[in-house]
């Protein structure tokens, strides 16, 4: 644990990365990771949990975002870099700190963008049902590592627009479902209560929709990381920040709250509740409308998750915890090889839940849930160790400061512990633990073997 003053040498170590990010591509880049197929198709998983009360679900879910974005943004504000919270817990908590949260996170995306992979191939069915899947998901990753390959600038702009598309469908959406319910007695609030009651499954079956509501919120924190190419790092972190937590209750919220006015909550469907919803007010095609989007909402979150993948990489190999060659960058300021070690985890997640289905998915799952959800856990105890290092130091008032602390900053440590412990005694997440355990030991017997000898890297 060192003194804020001593973050220059971290920030030193990962110098190199060109700032290309714009405060607009920063906003459409953090709200597109947070907008995919955790609220297109994961949402009906957390109706069926919940019944209406997801709508508090949710909620809860939005406040520990909200918690989270003001930690990141002030610690961002003050060390805009790659590496990110996992150079703050570096530096804050300790080395082996920084190394549990850069490999959990590192580990856990690339998992999560495996099993997006996956789910293009099978979006891409709908269309062209006699093509192999492996067709799409070769012709979709060369793309996007092309993309990531090429500049930031190249994955600022693809992003902005997946990101553009899916916000563009979810105002259309929520005007759309506006209109239908205004005025049309046969859909309303009513519907809340007239099939078992608000909380149909208890207050238990609320707070399991939790869970759900978080995994959907993940990757808001992608924006600290992006941070450290942004062209002006205060200026696009604090704009972002403010314009991320505002579109995403709102979207989130009352696009739920839409569906289930017009749907009651026990006739969603196994399916996408936003297609349940269109066929019900008969919009033409609406399978089709749905299928596109989310093809792009996992597209995008491809392309989001391969960029953060690489610069948590490129943060580990700086740090002295990949080999050297992560570490090094392009012409263009990409670290290349990153890249290329991130796509081959995704390979290699593809090709298991090919062969295996059942156990390679719940395997990588679990461990993508755990990796992130402890990450974010991680995310608030470094903030309170950052705020009580600086106080001690005297060190200057930012610009961006996170209110109510330490109270805030301990709340929300304390409800994502509460939300992994929870994991344990669900039927649908008891995996999280059984498997996020033991590979978080594993790392930590990983990092006093092959690191901890070898002591702490050169600036």
């Amino acid at each position: 644990m060192q003194g804020p003053e001593g973050f220059e040498s971290i920030a030193r170590r990962e110098a190199g990365l060109q700032r290309r990010l714009t405060a607009g591509q920063m906003s459409m880049i953090a709200i597109g990771g947070a907008i995919g197929t955790g609220l297109f198709l994961g949402s009906r998983f957390a109706i069926g949990f919940a019944g209406p009360s997801v709508l508090l679900s949710y909620a809860i879910g939005g406040f520990i975002t909200l918690l989270l974005m003001g930690c990141l943004a002030e610690m961002t504000v003050a060390h805009p870099t790659s590496g990110s919270f996992g150079a703050y817990a570096e530096h804050y908590i300790g080395p082996l700190a920084g190394f549990l949260v850069r490999y959990a996170y590192w580990s856990c995306v690339v998992l999560a963008v495996g099993t997006e992979v996956t789910a293009v191939a099978e979006y891409m069915k709908f269309w062209f049902a006699d093509v192999p899947p492996w067709v799409w998901t070769l012709g979709f990753a060369a793309l996007l590592v092309g993309i990531n390959a090429m500049s930031v600038k190249a994955f600022g702009t693809a992003e902005y627009w997946f990101s553009t598309i899916k916000v563009s469908a979810i105002v259309a959406f929520i005007l759309m479902g506006a209109y239908v319910v205004w005025g049309n007695p046969q859909y309303g609030v009513r519907h809340y209560t007239e099939h078992g009651g608000f909380f149909p499954h208890g207050l238990w079956g609320m707070w399991v929709a939790v869970i759900v509501s978080i995994f959907s919120y993940l990757s808001v924190e992608m924006i600290a990381v992006a941070a450290g190419e942004a062209e002006e790092p205060e200026r696009a972190v604090r704009q972002a920040f403010r314009a991320t937590m505002l579109r995403l209750a709102l979207f989130y919220l009352l696009s739920l709250a839409l569906i289930l006015a017009i749907v009651p909550w026990d006739q969603t469907g196994s399916g996408s509740p936003f297609v349940t919803v269109m066929e019900t007010v008969g919009v033409p095609g609406a399978a089709a409308v749905i299928n596109f989007i989310v093809l792009v909402a996992a597209v995008s979150a491809m392309n989001s998750q391969l960029y953060i993948t690489t610069r948590m990489m490129f943060s580990l190999a700086r740090a002295g915890h990949a080999p050297a060659a992560m570490g090094r960058l392009s012409r263009n300021g990409i670290p290349v090889y990153a890249l290329l070690i991130s796509s081959a985890g995704i390979a290699v997640a593809t090709v298991l839940n090919a062969l295996y289905p059942e156990s390679s998915f719940t395997l990588m799952m679990s461990i993508a849930m755990f990796g992130a959800m402890f990450t974010w856990m991680m995310i608030f105890i470094t903030h309170y160790c950052f705020r009580r290092q600086r106080d001690r130091a005297g060190a200057a008032r930012l610009s961006v400061r996170m209110p109510g602390f330490p109270l805030l900053t301990l709340l929300g440590a304390a409800l994502m512990a509460a939300i992994l412990v929870s994991t344990w005694f669900t039927g649908a997440f008891h995996m999280t633990l059984a498997f996020g355990v033991p590979f978080l030991l594993l790392l930590v017997v990983l990092y006093k073997v092959f690191i901890a000898r070898r002591g702490a890297p050169e600036a």
